[in-house]
């Protein structure tokens, strides 16, 4: 994430969750996080998307510690997938940290790995591969023709609400329940 000119009109610390307007069904049902969004465009991580493979196999594979960590690696989107991603609150200094928030850091050093595997790293994060990107101007496109709906996200739902149940959550933020929404929606 570059130091770029940021829109008064930025997602940053945003819930993304496709609408059913969206063509590209691997959102459907997604939660992303916007980390960074500018007149260059967007970069976010899909926050509810596991992977098959769980932390602590990533850290064997790194030659890390920590390989009896049970933690779910979630699919940050198809971009780049082979890259790491974590989000966690301040504290330690990790030598790759963007700030998204006050609140909410964006590492991607193998530094915070090795110390999530020794018990020294975040008390609370996120890991995922990949991340979801947008060009300049195509979120705003996208935005424009109903694709996504958005609202501030909160730490509450990217720390602390079980990956399960934070598409339910985040659309009861925006004003939706899943429970009201026909099966047959748009056919009277």
């Amino acid at each position: 994430m570059t130091a770029s000119k940021h829109s008064p009109h930025s997602l940053r610390h945003h819930f993304l969750v496709a609408s059913p307007y969206l063509a590209d069904p691997r959102f459907h049902g997604g939660v992303i996080y916007i980390c960074e969004h500018s007149d260059d465009g967007a970069l976010g991580l899909m926050i509810n998307h596991p992977l098959d493979i769980h932390l602590g196999e990533i850290l064997e594979q790194l030659d890390l510690p920590g390989g009896e960590l049970d933690l779910p690696v979630f699919s940050g989107g198809p971009v780049q997938p082979e890259r790491g991603f974590v989000l966690h609150p301040p504290g330690t200094s990790w030598q790759n940290t963007a700030k998204v928030t006050e609140d909410v850091l964006l590492t991607t050093s193998r530094d915070i790995l090795a110390g999530i595997g020794r018990s020294e790293g975040p008390e609370e994060y996120l890991v995922a591969l990949g991340y979801s990107g947008w060009s300049e101007g195509q979120l705003e496109e996208e935005l424009g023709s109903n694709a996504w709906l958005t609202c501030p996200a909160t730490t509450e739902i990217l720390f602390r609400t079980p990956w399960e149940e934070r598409y339910k959550a985040v659309l009861k933020l925006i004003g939706i329940d899943l429970n009201q929404l026909s099966e047959s929606v748009g056919h009277a």
